[in-house]
């Protein structure tokens, strides 16, 4: 089973989702999305739920805002037995795409690829509001995290796909436009040399007393 919650402290609301279990932990792990950002806690070997929130259009995993992040914080510190009742404890976060797993951890432990790409916040007390507002919004599921993988990686695809064939359309258009210009610069003087126009400005069968006319 997993929890979703609704964080409406920014526009349009974020998604925050948590496992059960470490079991269902597992599966988070292995079929989370590259918009997500897996938060947990590091301190004091303290066990907690994997707390994920879905990244929106535009956003970045280290341009969480600060209300949304706090939420996130919260959301773990409330989900960990331990945790819950200490204070100043220490949350951290990174991309869901720098975990790692081996066969060698336990059930629902990771590592990471790159520790730089790990960040802190400290989480100085319970905010009950906060934890009831979210809990408002909980819903239970029992989500094909498989399929939501493939169904994304599918969308993914199709996106890429499809921003390629914009910006070629966009190349070819340009291309069009530069060796029109290109065409209009080397035959901008084409009339101007025209037999017409050579033939009206020639001075060969002008009448002998043309000259009086400017006189």
């Amino acid at each position: 089973m997993v929890y979703y919650f609704t964080s409406n402290v920014v526009s349009p609301a974020a998604f925050i989702y948590v496992g059960k279990d470490k079991f269902e932990n597992e599966g988070l792990i292995k079929f989370g999305l590259e918009s997500d950002v897996w938060v947990c806690f590091h301190v004091d070997n303290l066990s907690s739920a994997h707390v994920y929130v879905r990244l929106r259009d535009g956003e970045t995993w280290d341009s969480i805002p600060d209300p949304l992040l706090e939420d996130c914080a919260q959301l773990t510190k409330a989900n960990s037995i331990e945790g819950n009742k200490k204070d100043n404890i220490t949350v951290i976060y990174t991309p869901w795409s720098n975990l790692k797993k081996d066969g060698s951890m336990a059930t629902g432990q990771v590592s990471f690829y790159n520790p730089k790409l790990v960040k802190k916040v400290l989480v100085r007390e319970r905010e009950n509001p906060i934890v009831n507002r979210l809990n408002k919004t909980r819903v239970e599921k029992f989500p094909d995290l498989r399929a939501e993988k493939e169904e994304w990686s599918k969308k993914q695809q199709y996106d890429e796909r499809k921003t390629r064939e914009e910006q070629k359309t966009r190349d070819k258009q340009e291309k069009r436009e530069r060796e029109q210009l290109k065409w209009q610069k080397d035959h901008a003087y084409d009339d101007m040399f025209s037999e017409e126009n050579m033939e009206a400005s020639s001075n060969q069968d002008r009448d002998a007393d043309f000259l009086d006319d400017f006189m």
